[in-house]
């Protein structure tokens, strides 16, 4: 990716947010990231002074725990995505990976949350991995309780199971609902048990309504916003490569959708980020 690829610098916001889900390692088709100074210092023009860093595999969450020691205005989380649990189940890889992902959620204070964990029905569509993902998902709340880092969960055509896990094995204290992709009754059952609810650029898509009426009835100390960057890019810039710089345009449409002076929705996904997980960096 080059600057020449990027959409134009928004408006900055009027008081800073975090980015609570970007992917700063991984580019869309043939293009190359951008640089980490780079792609913190452009958010850090418009307003969003902070990152989490997801780390989906092995080598995702290594490079999250590094660079967020390296780079103070990033924090880290770490995990194996769904999806890689039943192919690293079918190599016979899936203990020791396990094993490493925990020792790196309880190596160090830079290394915030636990995921993106989680169930995704839409690509592992079988009964045995989707089994494992259970098992997994399981494994990774249980870490997020012992070392009091939230989950970041995903969830992809799996409410009610990723409800069940949730609820069998007890929810920590905090949880973060990565990409929120429910409706207004799956909002209600995520804040029951407690959760933030993130959205993404897909609440600016024109046909995501129920979307819309999830965030509607998410309370203000609940709301949360991320790129899930290179994807999920906002309008009017979708099917463009996303960048945390580019949040001010979700946020502008929430503070829109909601009825919320922006400055008081900027200052509020601030503190939830920090809430969620777990103070200033």
């Amino acid at each position: 990716m080059t600057a020449g690829d990027l959409p134009d610098l928004p408006e900055a916001l009027p008081h800073p947010v975090v980015d609570n889900h970007c992917h700063l390692d991984i580019a869309r088709r043939n293009e190359a990231p951008l640089p980490v100074d780079e792609a913190v210092a452009l958010a850090a023009s418009v307003g969003v002074t902070r990152i989490v860093q997801i780390g989906c595999d092995l080598v995702g969450a290594r490079w999250a725990a590094q660079t967020a020691e390296q780079h103070p205005q990033v924090v880290a989380g770490v995990s194996l995505h769904p999806n890689e649990v039943p192919r690293l189940a079918a190599e016979g890889r899936l203990a020791v990976a396990l094993a490493e992902i925990e020792r790196l959620a309880r190596s160090s204070e830079r290394v915030r949350a636990v995921g993106e964990t989680g169930l995704d029905y839409y690509r592992t569509r079988d009964d045995a991995g989707q089994e494992r993902q259970r098992a997994a998902f399981a494994a990774h709340i249980g870490w997020a309780t012992a070392y009091d880092k939230p989950p970041v969960i995903h969830d992809r055509d799996a409410h009610g199971d990723v409800l069940a896990v949730l609820d069998r094995q007890g929810p920590p204290p905090r949880i973060v609902m990565h990409c929120f992709s429910g409706d207004f009754d799956f909002a209600r059952d995520c804040l029951e048990r407690g959760a933030y609810l993130s959205f993404a650029g897909t609440v600016t898509f024109k046909n995501n309504g129920s979307l819309r009426s999830a965030l509607a009835v998410t309370p203000l100390d609940r709301i949360l916003v991320e790129t899930d960057a290179p994807y999920l890019t906002p309008m009017p810039y979708r099917g463009r490569p996303n960048a945390s710089y580019l949040i001010p345009h979700t946020a502008r449409f929430m503070a829109g959708t909601l009825g919320v002076d922006l400055a008081v929705l900027s200052q509020a996904l601030n503190d939830n980020a920090e809430a969620a997980f777990g103070g200033s960096w």
